[in-house]
């Protein structure tokens, strides 16, 4: 009779040990998979904003693990064709970025816009009594004989280098960073200096500073823009509430102005876009699925 009890409570205990680790398995079968998201984009002032935003909302309310990884304008595309990143929220279209939509179209999909009113072209100082490209070979003593650009990669330098194609400049156009850029802008501004620098809107310098676009009559630069969400196709399998947010993700220039100054006044991109979501919660929450 004693054996018989012992192997009784020795079955009724392995009987509740592996209910449990059913039950256990059951529940973590249950909840969502937090998966690692990859997001790319390219330094200019307005990505780097619009990612971080993106990030922080992927990370802090939809739970996800996000890895960001800024390269240029032809990385970033063929990266996200392969299947390297998982989204991209910084895709100047219809012109900017043509020649890279063209290319990897068929393996991407494309969300539509998550920012519209966006513009590209060469940007002066309002002193400055030039107020179009074709006038630039008039000038070219005072301006250096030199546009200060970007980084070599970017939509916005292959339509630079067409612009000075197009109306036979007598020019020098300079690659470098969105920040050595701003730098020369400011350290111009500051002894009255002529400059063309290479510019597109939303950008925190036109707050800066008074700043105008030269007219562009030969449409070098195309006509206005929009910043467009792209996302590898596998995005919908991998964590689709990650892929609906992305696709209701919208904001007007004005807001993301407001991050980028924030990041330019001194704050660390993702605190700049956790303090502005912190403030926006109402926006926010529209976005999320």
């Amino acid at each position: 009779m004693k054996i018989k009890k012992l192997l009784k409570n020795k079955l009724s205990g392995l009987l509740a040990i592996t209910v449990g680790l059913v039950a256990a398995f059951s529940i973590h079968s249950c909840a969502p998979e937090v998966e690692r998201i990859e997001l790319g984009y390219v330094l200019w002032d307005s990505e780097i904003a619009s990612t971080h935003v993106v990030a922080a909302i992927i990370e802090d309310e939809l739970g996800h693990q996000v890895n960001m990884t800024s390269v240029d304008a032809g990385p970033m595309w063929t990266g996200l064709a392969r299947g390297d990143f998982d989204a991209i929220v910084a895709a100047w279209l219809p012109a900017t970025h043509e020649a890279y939509w063209e290319q990897t179209q068929d393996d991407v999909v494309n969300l539509g816009p998550n920012l519209e009113g966006a513009r590209i072209g060469w940007v002066v100082p309002e002193y400055v009594p030039v107020n179009s490209i074709d006038e630039l070979n008039d000038y070219v003593d005072e301006f250096g004989g030199e546009i200060t650009g970007i980084d070599p990669g970017a939509g916005l330098m292959a339509a630079s280098e067409r612009a000075v194609e197009d109306y036979d400049l007598d020019y020098n156009l300079l690659s470098g960073s969105d920040a050595a850029m701003t730098a020369a802008l400011s350290r111009a501004i500051d002894r009255e200096e002529w400059i063309i620098v290479t510019g597109w809107t939303p950008h925190w310098k036109f707050a800066a500073h008074d700043l105008k676009y030269l007219e562009d009559p030969k449409k070098s630069f195309g006509e206005e823009e929009h910043i467009a969400t792209i996302v590898h196709p596998d995005l919908m399998d991998k964590a689709e509430d990650v892929y609906n947010f992305l696709d209701n993700f919208y904001w007007t220039p004005e807001e993301m102005g407001e991050v980028m100054m924030l990041i330019e006044e001194g704050m660390e991109p993702i605190d700049a876009a956790r303090q502005w979501i912190s403030e926006n919660q109402e926006r926010v929450q529209g976005w999320l699925p």
